[in-house]
């Protein structure tokens, strides 16, 4: 087989045994050497092809840790709301939504702040003042709401009279009317689940399109989903069957609070080892155990600043017994615990578990973390829990909101890995790099941040064999930057662009 050799390189490989190389060697989809130059040159032969890297930099390719795969191509069609500063730039990015696609029978935006809005409560009536005869429906920066007008209420069948789903909250005003702010299980239920039912396979079809697109366009080469379900899943099955995958994913089946666990396992369990190739491999189970902290839904040890607190989605009751079932098959465990109180529950859960189900190896994970008690965290290293964080949660540009609810004391994260590497290295917001550091003491190396988003995030999800280092052997997934990343300049890694992603031994992006 002809080999490809990728020369004059600076590569970054990931691996403690050989930190960096010239060259790289490539026979089909998997790598074959790494190395110097003349080396490589003799193990390619003859006949190779080579590509002279002119000294750019070489990384393995990102490995997501935390994504939402038809989700993000979804969101790439709505209007984009995270950098609206007010209500009224909102609006006005919604009303030329609506009018630029006149003929869609939702108009739909997300990524909006709740330091956007005054004192963070979204109300129908500021949608209504745009858009008063078609549903809006516009899902919050952290996934966790949606706001929507009245005629989505009505769409909805959401009234008055309409009960709070367990784990969620329909926000009404002082007479129990809907404000049209749909907080956790009442967006993920009911909005997520109606919009889900009416739209078709080709709607998702068409949106992984632009989400592999975006994924790869950025260096990430596979994506951890979070959140799989039956149509989702038959999407990224049609591509794999289809050729059309070529962002590696691997997928956490939701679980649902207040439905029979049993069945929901036996499910993810049989899907587990239905998909395992190493284009789509389904690994483990999700739950989400709170909400957030910008909202007040996630759940605390003490009260926010307004004196109140919020109660888990999964009860203590039921959340370990369904997190012991699901280990005891085999899968991987991941919980969204946000709130000091929720990331509590959730060790306590994976600790009951551990108990129940004796020795075996494990690798669960907690999902955000954002905020934990000091005594909670040696646990982590006691149960061999990964620590799933996502540095753009520490951005400056969206800390405000977040520190004003939990008072004196003091969302899901944008994909492209350069920026969060670049938070995590300075503590300084990708948004808006004038705002000042927040914590600069918690800044990272680069060499750490980039080793964390590659090698580390492929090992949380059970994929260290096959990505996350240039080693021969393994797949060939990495990416070409114009820029050093580890260049002494820190604000080099919001400039730098990526000029080639590969994904076994295959160009699938070069930018132009």
């Amino acid at each position: 087989m002809r080999a490809t050799l990728y020369s004059n390189g600076r590569l970054f490989t990931g691996d403690p045994e050989q930190p960096s190389a010239e060259a790289m060697v490539v026979r089909g989809e998997r790598i074959d050497f790494v190395g110097d130059n003349a080396t490589a040159r003799a193990e390619a032969g003859a006949d190779a092809l080579e590509l002279d890297l002119a000294g750019r930099t070489v990384l393995p390719g990102f490995v997501d840790g935390h994504a939402h795969v038809v989700m993000a191509g979804e969101a790439q069609l709505k209007a984009y709301l995270t950098d609206a500063a007010d209500v009224a730039e909102i609006q006005r990015r919604v009303a030329a939504w609506a009018e630029a696609n006149p003929d869609a029978p939702r108009v739909l935006g997300k990524g909006w702040l709740f330091n956007a809005v005054p004192h963070g409560t979204p109300t129908r009536a500021m949608l209504d003042a745009v858009v008063p005869d078609r549903p809006v429906y516009l899902d919050a920066n952290d996934y966790h709401s949606v706001w929507v007008n009245t005629a989505a209420l009505a769409e909805l069948g959401i009234t008055r009279d309409t009960p709070d789903p367990a784990g969620g909250r329909i926000v009404r005003d002082a007479d129990g009317e809907p404000t049209g702010h749909l907080e956790e299980t009442a967006a993920i239920n009911i909005v997520w689940s109606f919009l889900a039912e009416a739209s078709s396979d080709d709607d998702r079809d068409r949106a992984l399109d632009p989400a592999t697109h975006a994924y790869l366009s950025s260096g990430v080469t596979t994506a951890v989903d979070m959140a799989l379900d039956e149509c989702n899943l038959a999407a990224l099955v049609r591509a794999e069957r289809d050729g059309r995958l070529d962002l590696r994913v691997v997928g956490h089946w939701l679980i649902h609070p207040g439905i029979d666990h049993g069945p929901q396992i036996k499910r993810a369990a049989e899907l587990a080892r239905e998909h395992r190739s190493e284009r789509l491999r389904v690994t483990g189970v999700k739950f989400i155990v709170d909400g957030v902290i910008d909202g007040c839904t996630a759940t605390m040890l003490k009260p926010y600043a307004d004196g109140s607190n919020a109660d888990p989605i999964w009860s203590v009751d039921a959340l370990a017994p369904a997190v012991t079932a699901a280990e005891a098959a085999g899968l991987q465990v991941a919980l969204h615990a946000i709130g000091d109180g929720a990331v509590r529950m959730a060790l306590d859960a994976l600790e009951q578990a551990a108990t129940v189900n004796g020795p075996r190896p494990r690798r669960h994970r907690i999902e955000h973390l954002e905020y934990v008690d000091p005594d909670d965290v040696p646990r982590l290293a006691e149960l061999g829990v990964t620590a799933s964080m996502q540095p753009v949660h520490a951005d400056p540009a969206i800390r405000e909101n977040w520190a004003a609810m939990l008072g004196d004391d003091a969302p899901t994260a944008p994909h492209p890995p350069l920026p969060n590497m670049y938070i995590a290295t300075t503590r300084r917001s990708a948004l808006d790099p004038e705002l000042p550091a927040l914590q600069p003491h918690l800044a990272i190396p680069a060499p750490d941040a980039l080793l964390h988003g590659t090698a580390d995030s492929a090992w949380a999800c059970r994929a260290e064999d096959i990505v996350g280092r240039l080693r021969a052997g393994l797949l060939a997934d990495f990416v070409v930057l114009d820029h050093d990343p580890f260049d002494s300049d820190a604000d080099t890694l919001l400039r730098t662009r990526v000029l080639r992603t590969v994904v076994g031994g295959r160009t699938v992006h070069r930018a132009r």
